[in-house]
């Protein structure tokens, strides 16, 4: 399972040849298509039809997942306790990822600290 960061959403939304090139990788590699937790939009997005567009199209490839249990926001807020750092969208991130996902992100060093604490969960830099 792949569950994409602010950051992953963003580089992979990018028109350019790299992000297609990696995309193309993933449906390779039966990652496709990623999860999005929706809380993921609010950093991603900037609320503007415009400036949104890329990353709105994007999304439309994406399972966005629009519910958190609260199990999941528990697991996400122990996984911060732990790390001592990242945010409350970084931690949920890993938390979707568990177990034995991969969290794409541009933002390495709170995605790895929280996976640090997490059930097999990788962290790969897009």
């Amino acid at each position: 399972m792949l569950v994409l960061d602010s950051g992953g959403v963003s580089r992979l939304a990018e028109r350019s040849r790299r992000p297609a090139a990696l995309i193309l990788a993933l449906r390779e590699h039966g990652l496709w298509p990623p999860i999005v937790p929706s809380i993921v939009l609010v950093e991603c997005l900037q609320g503007h039809a415009g400036r949104d567009a890329l990353a709105n199209r994007f999304l439309k490839t994406c399972d966005v997942v629009e519910q958190t249990p609260a199990s999941l926001a528990r697991r996400a807020a122990l996984l911060r306790r732990k790390a001592g750092r990242g945010s409350a969208v970084d931690a949920l991130v890993v938390a979707f990822a568990e177990p034995g996902g991969t969290a794409l992100t541009s933002d390495v060093d709170d995605i790895e600290a929280l996976a640090e604490h997490a059930n097999r969960v990788s962290v790969v830099r897009v």
